[in-house]
């Protein structure tokens, strides 16, 4: 379709390419953009500044950082760390203090509870005939009423009129009040950014790629599209060709070559070391552009729906 086609508003059909154009203006609806080759991280990147290693360490996770990066990162997180549980500390310290004081405030209301119950014992004789009735009371009317009944008809209005009373909400004193926000327990382990796992210092594993030139320095490697090889079969790495970092070495080789040369034997072809299973690291690489790369193309953002 071409673009004035596209535009045409004259045609008796709501296109798709108009419910589109107006969905995107409305501001409502989720929208979804196809990331192409530019929005996608190259495989020799960090992950934290995006741009090409100059020191790259690998986690165990296969995420390739900036070695600098990455250390500014965990001494940031722990420096966080350090002022929230501080703070959770002052808050127990406050909270501790105000229990104290509660309990030395009930121990004071149950000595006072106890005075009062001691300074109300009768100590002279009582009159058994006396003690049971009710004082007569008269009135100007000629009637007799009791106390009992007058107190009890004061004691019933005056909750009639407790009751019949509401909270205002306009009233600075009756208006609800804020409760304090307690803080948790903050975690001690600094999280990875990519992966959420638990991330150390010494899981830092330094990585060693091999040069497709080596009489090239770095500003003229980093121009160009080809910058790396495999350190045993000399094939180019990219986005494209999956690869695997040794962990004794630090050298980066293709799957292919971990899966047909070094997984017979599990002999590290740089140093020689024994490997093991853990110790192949399968890095974690940008898409391609492609869907068949395995790596989500498709961008979201979700947005509010329009509901009749």
């Amino acid at each position: 379709m071409t673009r004035h086609g596209k535009n045409c508003t004259a045609g008796a059909v709501y296109t798709y390419h108009e419910k589109r154009k107006d969905t995107a203006a409305s501001g409502y609806g989720t929208q979804s953009v196809r990331l192409g080759k530019d929005a996608i991280k190259d495989f020799d990147c960090c992950c934290l500044s995006l741009q090409p290693c100059r020191d790259p360490v690998v986690t165990e996770d296969g995420y390739l950082y900036e070695r600098e990066a990455i250390l500014e990162y965990i001494l940031h997180q722990k420096t966080e760390i350090a002022k929230k549980m501080k703070a959770y500390e002052k808050q127990k310290k406050a909270l501790k203090s105000e229990g104290q004081l509660e309990s030395c405030s009930e121990e004071r209301e149950k000595v006072e509870k106890f005075k009062k119950r001691e300074g109300c014992i009768v100590s002279k004789p009582i009159n058994p005939f006396i003690s049971g009735q009710s004082k007569q009371v008269p009135s100007p009317n000629g009637s007799v009423s009791s106390s009992f009944s007058s107190s009890s008809s004061a004691s019933s209005v005056s909750e009639s009129s407790s009751s019949s009373s509401l909270p205002s909400f306009w009233i600075p004193s009756l208006t609800p009040e804020a409760k304090p926000t307690f803080l948790k327990k903050p975690s001690k382990t600094v999280i990875c950014p990519m992966s959420g796992r638990p991330l150390k210092m010494s899981d830092l594993i330094t990585v060693r790629f091999t040069p497709l030139d080596p009489n090239l320095d770095r500003v003229a490697l980093l121009t160009r599209q080809d910058r790396y090889v495999c350190a045993v079969t000399k094939d180019t790495l990219g986005n494209s060709v999956p690869s695997a970092v040794l962990k004794p070495s630090g050298s980066v080789v293709t799957l292919e070559c971990v899966e047909k040369l070094i997984r017979k034997d599990m002999i590290d072809p740089v140093t020689g070391d024994k490997l093991k299973e853990k110790d192949i690291i399968v890095l974690q690489r940008g898409g391609t552009g492609f869907a068949a790369s395995g790596v989500d193309l498709c961008a979201k953002e979700a947005r509010p729906v329009m509901q009749a």
